[in-house]
C-alpha cells in the first residue's frame, strides 16, 4: 500500500460524520507522506429537483446546518495544517457522485477515505444509497471510517 498510495482523498459529503474520517485521512497522509485533500460536495437536494417549497424554513435550515459543519470541518482542518500537515479542500456544487468521480480522476486519487453510518431515512431520500455505490464504482482504492452517527 505505501508504494502506491501518494495522493489521498478525505470525502466530507455529510461533515458532520466527516471528523473521525478527517483524522484517519491526515494519520495515513503522514505516515505515508502522503499528499491530504478533503471533498466537501455541497448539494441542494430541495432546489435540484425542482422543488417548489411553500415553507421557506426547510431549506432555510438546510442552508445554515451546511454552513455550521463547513465552519466545523474547517477548524479541523486548521488543527491539520497547524500541526504540520497541509490539506487541501475542495468544496465543489453539484450532483455528489458525479463531482467525486470527477474530482478522482482530476487529482488522480490513489485512496479514498470515505465515512461510513448508518444513513436516516432523510439522508437515504436526500442521498440514495451514495455509499455504496461509492464502494462498487469507485476508480481507486476505499477505506470505509467506522463513525457515530452525529459525531
Amino acid at each position: 500500500m505505501e508504494k502506491h498510495v501518494r495522493r489521498i482523498l478525505v470525502l466530507a459529503m455529510d461533515i458532520g460524520n466527516s471528523r473521525e474520517a478527517l483524522r484517519c485521512g491526515a494519520s495515513l497522509a503522514r505516515n505515508l507522506g502522503a499528499e491530504l485533500s478533503v471533498l466537501h460536495v455541497v448539494h441542494d437536494p430541495f432546489g435540484a429537483k425542482g422543488w417548489n417549497l411553500p415553507f421557506l424554513s426547510i431549506g432555510e435550515a438546510y442552508k445554515n446546518v451546511l454552513r455550521e459543519a463547513k465552519e466545523d470541518l474547517e477548524k479541523l482542518i486548521r488543527k491539520e495544517n497547524e500541526k504540520g500537515l497541509q490539506i487541501r479542500e475542495m468544496v465543489r456544487e453539484g450532483e455528489p457522485l458525479g463531482m467525486v468521480f470527477k474530482v478522482l480522476k482530476e487529482n488522480q486519487i490513489d485512496l479514498l477515505v470515505v465515512p461510513a453510518h448508518e444513513e436516516g431515512r432523510l439522508e437515504h431520500f436526500l442521498f440514495g444509497r451514495t455509499t455504496e455505490t461509492i464502494i462498487r464504482t469507485m476508480p481507486c482504492s476505499v477505506l470505509l471510517v467506522k463513525t457515530e452517527q452525529g459525531s
